[in-house]
């Protein structure tokens, strides 16, 4: 496999799509931004005027967009599904609702074509240096075809299950795990801030203790800032567990702690700081709380 489309050049796809190039890959992308266009061309990538025209006749299409619905836009209303050679594989590696993966994967083998559900996990900084986390369900024989691509963009590649959307699944619960951890620590700071302890303190005695966590020692820095760099905005994880939520509903389990610190994101996000680092969702918790 060496001809790969790859629809979607954000902060995360650019890199990816440049990782590909250096691991041999011909790659074809398109984004509605032309400086990313620009910037592949650059790394020895081609340009497509639209998703079609990327996908034409490509081995593996790998879509790094926003979320389901704009993956379905381009694989059906764009004609880019279609276009793409027939037994190819289309790698949707979004973060989107298990069940609309499902939905995906039907259109897709009726089109004659594979699926291989391959969310990611490690971010702006993972997609870099091509150490994404990425949790891929589907046939064994469509993941056999599509690791070689998996391989140039990150070194944690799992084949979770045999089933589209077992891998949205799996990012589904990293994703409650991170929400939830995130909220918790800012919830564990407004305790100690409401009597006065120094939060730069409590983040070095809990760093080091049975409490810490990646979460803790990632975000509770940035906590402590009043403009944070932003490298995944609040709004993210509104739409994040409103999926994990989605996902809880659709197999009739609770998940309460889910549903709580939603809540706190979505309360961030609706006094107006939806685009400010997620860790900010402090905010709401020094709001509720009366801290200044």
């Amino acid at each position: 496999m060496t001809r790969v489309a790859f629809v979607g050049l954000g902060a995360m796809g650019l890199p990816m799509a440049s990782n590909l190039l250096s691991n041999g890959f011909a790659v074809t992308g398109y984004d509605l931004n032309a400086k990313a266009l620009d910037a592949l061309e650059s790394a020895g990538g081609k340009r497509a005027t639209d998703a079609a025209s990327a996908a034409s006749g490509a081995d593996i299409l790998i879509l790094m967009v926003v979320n389901a619905a704009q993956a379905e836009a381009v694989l059906f209303e764009g004609r880019a599904l279609e276009a793409l050679r027939p037994d190819g594989v289309v790698a949707l590696m979004a973060t989107c609702p298990p069940s609309a993966v499902g939905t995906i994967n039907d259109r897709v083998l009726k089109a004659g074509r594979w699926l291989i559900d391959s969310p990611v996990s490690g971010g702006v900084a993972g997609a870099k240096a091509a150490t994404l986390t990425i949790m891929a369900a589907g046939p064994k024989d469509t993941f056999d075809e599509a690791k070689p691509a998996f391989d140039a963009l990150g070194d944690k590649v799992f084949h979770v299950g045999e089933n589209p959307g077992q891998g949205a699944m799996v990012k589904t619960v990293n994703q409650l795990l991170c929400g939830v951890h995130i909220a918790v620590v800012a919830e564990a700071f407004a305790l100690a801030a409401k009597v006065g302890v120094d939060l730069r303190i409590l983040l070095e005695i809990m760093s080091g203790s049975s409490a810490s966590s990646w979460m803790l020692k990632d975000r509770g820095p940035r906590m402590l800032e009043a403009e944070p760099e932003v490298t995944s905005a609040v709004d993210i994880f509104v739409k994040d567990l409103g999926i994990v939520l989605d996902a809880g509903r659709d197999v009739k389990a609770a998940l309460p702690l889910a549903a709580a610190a939603q809540q706190m994101f979505l309360a961030t996000s609706g006094r107006g700081d939806g685009s400010a680092d997620d860790s900010q969702v402090i905010r709401s918790y020094f709001t509720l709380n009366g801290i200044k």
